[in-house]
Formats: C-alpha cells, sequence, structure tokens
C-alpha cells in the first residue's frame, strides 16, 4: 500500500525548499538530516515548525525537505512557506488559520542588485568637492 504525500514549494530570499509531507511520527529530516543537526539555532526551529502548530497537527506527519540557496535564516523561511502549502493541499479547511497566521504569503524582498558607478546597492563611492 502506498502512503500518500502532499507536496509543496517554498521561496525565501534565495532559498527554494521542497517539502513532502508524509502521515507519520513527527520527524523532520532537511536534507538528510536532523532538523536538530541542520538548525543548530531554535528560533530558526521554531519558524519551520510553526505551520504544525497553528494547525494543530506536531507529531501528525513526517516531513522531507530538499533545501537549497541562501542562509540558514531564508531557508527556514522557505521551508515554513513549503509546509504550510502542502498542509493546505492536505486539507483545505486549514486555509483560514494559516492565512490569519500570515503563513501563505510569498516574502518577496530579496536582495537589490549593484548598480554601476556606486559601491552597492545604495552606497555610493566617497564624494570629493574640491
Amino acid at each position: 500500500m502506498a502512503t500518500v504525500e502532499y507536496y509543496g514549494t517554498g521561496k525565501r530570499k534565495s532559498s527554494t525548499a521542497r517539502v513532502r509531507i508524509l502521515p507519520g511520527t513527527g520527524q523532520v529530516v532537511i536534507n538528510k538530516r536532523d532538523l536538530n543537526d541542520y538548525f543548530r539555532n531554535e528560533a530558526q526551529r521554531t519558524v519551520v515548525r510553526y505551520p504544525l502548530s497553528v494547525t494543530e497537527n506536531v507529531g501528525k506527519f513526517d516531513i522531507r525537505v530538499i533545501v537549497n540557496g541562501g542562509g540558514t535564516s531564508g531557508q527556514a523561511g522557505a521551508i515554513r512557506l513549503g509546509i504550510a502549502r502542502a498542509l493546505l493541499q492536505f486539507n483545505s479547511e486549514l486555509r483560514p488559520r494559516l492565512k490569519k497566521a500570515g503563513l501563505l504569503t510569498r516574502d518577496s524582498r530579496i536582495k537589490e542588485r549593484k548598480k554601476y558607478g556606486q559601491k552597492g546597492a545604495r552606497k555610493r563611492f566617497q564624494f570629493s568637492k574640491r
């Protein structure tokens, strides 16, 4: 018997997370590593678990994630969005709760590009009057 799995994609900054949730015991595996090994920071682990706690599904799903690009904070945000979208695929009645918690909104803030004739995106080269 094949188990049913639900899929969600999350993006944040330059990170992309492909999330699969399967009915299980609450195990979270990110890039073939345990959640606690992958994210050393407790705040980031909380960010990842947040969609499950909002929908009261803690310990009901095994989560498999493949994430790449960006840093740890962006990756945690991408995984959070991916889990929220996968939960929505599992049960569309969870939408109001997820929406109220702001978990279905893609955070569009990305790094601004460096412009020519400048030191960075906004910073200018030093101005000399004389």
